[in-house]
């Protein structure tokens, strides 16, 4: 990878025109500390060995505007930050004088990218409606300021290649936001940082509480410069209440997705990056909403292959709200910073720490894997006679779905077939039967149905016990509180190969070429598939 960074259309590329995803974690430094979370707990080399070793490539690293314009703050010592919070048992091994230079400096050399994220301007937590935080000309935001902040900080890491963009504010909010000052003040932003440091990406993000850029459909940005803009959307569970729970997921989920794809995904076809700069969810897998909230986000980050920062780093705080070491639910570390909280959730995650598509990824030919995101694995197949089973999605065989809406292993005669309630799903060599047809049904596309010969309909599902593709009773499609999860599938473009063979790809142009010579002479040992 060729840094610095720029866009191609709906892509972020390296200076080689190739697609770079960017796979990030926040990592908060904004909290009235004024350094970056999890320091007193290990060093910060061995957080950012971490970080790279998880999968991700990339930081937001939070900053509070006061740090750059308040010169009091700025030369504070960590120490003194502290102790001037009574956070005497945090100090011990920490006296760098400027804690986000180091920190960036020590990303810099485990190789991982740096988006520096203007996150408050008075150092604490965020956000709220009324904290004085909220938009310009807020107690705590004044525009000015910000502009000599932005300028500050982009000068101070213009030199660093692995800072690879900026993202002006945070979160805009609070009942002064209106789109002629958001244009007004953003645009004056946007120029201010591309000036002072020319090769980062800028990263515009949208009012409540970033979740709206719909005004830019009607009115785009007008800058100076070009091939460095991209915007941000945030999306939680909880912006929807309870809905996930008291609502039926399908249904939640295809709301939702409208509206977001309205409030900002258009962006995408019109030749914008979206970056996802903050979704998450409660690690220890017992939010019933925020769950079924994620199994729909990952279905459609997948799809569109979005670039993203997952919400957040940190196992703890050392002050949050007045609380000591309040612990983080959100955080991929657990409370000590000693392990990981949930290993599956970063299985689920890692799937979209891959890139399926974009320039200069045009290994093969385009095709559609075919993936389950309350897992994060996709359809793999080990031989044309054992079960069809999920694994990891860099494994995933090619598949095609044909305007018949067949699902076959692209490049051979193989469908995809459902067998029975309660069967693995299997591959033969006859298409013209319902149960070799496959539709996306509920409101949320993401059920995979078909008919058995007798005309019942099912859907694709998993064994939870053995991962293995069955099929069974659609469930939860409409009116419904279940679960839909095990019975959601994503088809998702790709023009990458698989990273290591999980069966022989020359037994499938074997049996290709054989289907093609006579088809009529396989029909026994099709029926048999």
């Amino acid at each position: 990878m060729a840094l610095p960074l720029y866009t191609d259309s709906r892509w972020i590329v390296d200076e080689g025109r190739q697609r770079v995803k960017l796979a990030c974690v926040n990592w908060v430094a904004n909290n009235e500390v004024l350094v970056a979370e999890g320091l007193s707990k290990k060093p910060v080399d061995m957080i950012s060995e971490q970080i790279l070793d998880m999968g991700f490539n990339c930081v937001r690293l939070t900053w509070p505007l006061f740090l750059a314009t308040n010169d009091t703050l700025a030369s504070m010592t960590v120490r003194q930050s502290f102790r001037n919070l009574g956070l005497i048992e945090s100090i011990a091994g920490l006296q760098a004088n400027n804690p986000a230079i180091a920190v960036v400096s020590s990303l810099a050399d485990n190789n991982v990218m740096v988006i520096l994220d203007n996150h408050i301007s008075k150092p604490g937590w965020c956000c709220s409606f009324n904290d004085g935080n909220g938009f310009f000309g807020d107690r705590y935001f004044n525009p000015d300021l910000w502009l000599k902040g932005l300028t500050r900080m982009a000068t101070m890491f213009k030199a660093n290649k692995n800072v690879v963009g900026m993202s002006l504010r945070n979160e805009l909010r609070g009942p002064k936001q209106n789109v002629n000052d958001w244009y007004r003040y953003m645009q004056k932003g946007a120029e201010a940082v591309h000036s002072a440091s020319p090769d980062v990406l800028v990263i515009l993000s949208g009012l409540n509480f970033d979740t709206n850029l719909s005004f830019l459909l009607a009115r785009p940005v007008n800058l100076t410069f070009t091939g460095k803009l991209v915007f941000e959307l945030h999306w939680y569970g909880f912006s929807d209440g309870e809905a996930w729970k008291t609502g039926n997921p399908n249904q939640v989920c295809g709301q939702v997705v409208n509206n977001t794809m309205r409030r900002g995904g258009f962006l995408l076809d019109q030749g914008f990056p979206i970056f996802v700069s903050e979704f998450g969810v409660d690690q220890r897998g017992t939010d019933v909403n925020g769950n079924r909230y994620f199994n729909c986000f990952l279905g459609w980050a997948a799809e569109l292959d979005l670039d993203w920062a997952l919400w957040t780093l940190a196992g703890n705080y050392y002050l949050r709200e007045g609380v000591v070491g309040a612990e983080e639910v959100y955080g991929v570390f657990n409370w000590n910073w000693c392990e990981t909280r949930n290993p599956s959730f970063l299985q689920k995650v890692s799937a979209l720490q891959y890139p399926f598509q974009g320039p200069g990824l045009a290994e093969t030919s385009r095709h559609q894997i075919i993936f389950h995101p309350a897992t994060g694995l996709c359809v793999l197949r080990k031989s044309l006679f054992d079960p069809l089973k999920l694994g990891p999605c860099t494994e995933s065989d090619s598949w095609s779905y044909t305007p018949q809406h067949t699902l076959t292993l692209k490049g051979t005669y193989f469908y995809l077939k459902a067998d029975g309630l309660g069967k693995p799903a299997k591959l033969g060599i006859t298409c013209t039967q319902p149960n070799a047809r496959w539709e996306a049904i509920s409101d949320s596309k993401m059920h995979l149905s078909s008919k058995l010969n007798n005309g019942s309909p099912v859907c694709l599902d998993v064994d939870s016990a053995t991962n293995v593709v069955v099929t069974n009773t659609c469930k939860c499609l409409s009116r419904d509180m279940c679960d839909p999860g095990s019975q959601w599938f994503k088809l998702v473009n790709s023009t990458r190969q698989r990273v290591s063979g999980v069966g022989t790809k020359s037994s499938f142009q074997i049996s290709s070429v054989l289907n093609a010579l006579g088809k009529n002479l396989l029909g026994s040992f099709g029926s048999l598939l």
